[in-house]
């Protein structure tokens, strides 16, 4: 049996559903499961059963600081070596990620993946189009963003939701890798041309002054780890590409750009359309 973390996420439940249209045996886990899951609350070590798990499909937990990530990871790898889970799939950030502001929980937990005594894999994906597309702001008829002219090698979800099924099927043949999925780079001012308005460049003091003082909601590690995107993106840091993605996915990637324009064109004012 296959089990997913976070089934009821974006990319746990968009993986679970993957692997069942594969015709695999697979199940999730979540702290609120949903019928056929079972109960995998993170903070309640005594939920953390992992018997009759095959494959682990661990999505990263990231919402959270980095010590209570990490803490929650190694819980759950503690549970899976305990259990005797056949082989672990971690789904990490990008290589090139090593400096974003929430980067060090993942390579934590890689640690953590490598001394556990499992199996495992590593699946280092790219940031999501539709983050990159979701993150433009609309003003006057138009978009901005602190990303300037810097390009992302941002990559659709449900490619990578495919690629983590991909491999928790015939994890053996994955076993001690480390998949680098990236995608196509993309910038602002292509998103803003496909949806026929202007991209107006914002300067990295002024993008964090708003996720301060104008974006409700925010939890506290949320602003720097924005932030720490944005300049990435702009200086050059997150735009390399590589062959891995379409490589584990037999097929061309789902097109980034088509992605983020409609992530965008999804936060769009109804007054402007």
């Amino acid at each position: 049996m296959i089990l997913v973390t976070g089934a009821n996420g974006n990319l746990g439940s968009a993986t679970l559903a993957a692997l069942r249209a594969g015709g695999a045996a697979a199940t999730g886990g979540s702290r609120t499961p949903g019928e056929g899951m079972r109960h995998l609350d993170f903070d309640d070590h005594a939920s953390l059963v992992l018997t009759g798990v095959s494959t682990l499909v661990l999505i990263s937990a990231g919402y959270a600081e980095d010590d209570q990530v990490v803490g929650r990871h190694a819980a759950v790898l503690e549970a899976a070596a305990r259990d005797g889970v056949g082989h672990v799939v971690y789904t990490s950030l990008t290589t090139a990620g090593d400096h974003l502001g929430f980067a060090s929980a993942h390579r934590a937990t890689e640690r953590l993946v490598r001394a556990s005594g499992l199996p495992w894999t590593i699946l280092r994906n790219g940031l999501y189009a539709e983050l990159f597309g979701g993150l433009l702001m609309w003003a006057d008829d138009g978009v901005e963003s602190a990303f300037g002219d810097g390009a992302l090698a941002a990559v659709a979800r449900e490619d990578l939701a495919d690629a983590a099924a991909i491999v928790a099927v015939s994890p053996a043949a994955h076993g001690g890798r480390v998949h680098d999925l990236v995608g196509t780079p993309i910038t602002a001012g292509q998103v803003a041309d496909r949806l026929g308005v202007p991209h107006r460049t914002i300067g990295l003091g002024e993008y964090r002054r708003r996720l301060l003082e104008e974006t409700p909601g925010l939890l506290p590690f949320q602003p720097p780890m924005l932030a720490s995107i944005a300049t990435g993106i702009r200086h050059g840091f997150l735009d390399g590409t590589a062959s891995d993605l379409t490589d584990l996915l037999g097929r061309p990637a789902r097109d980034p750009l088509a992605t983020a324009v409609a992530a965008a064109s999804a936060t769009r004012p109804e007054a402007s359309r």
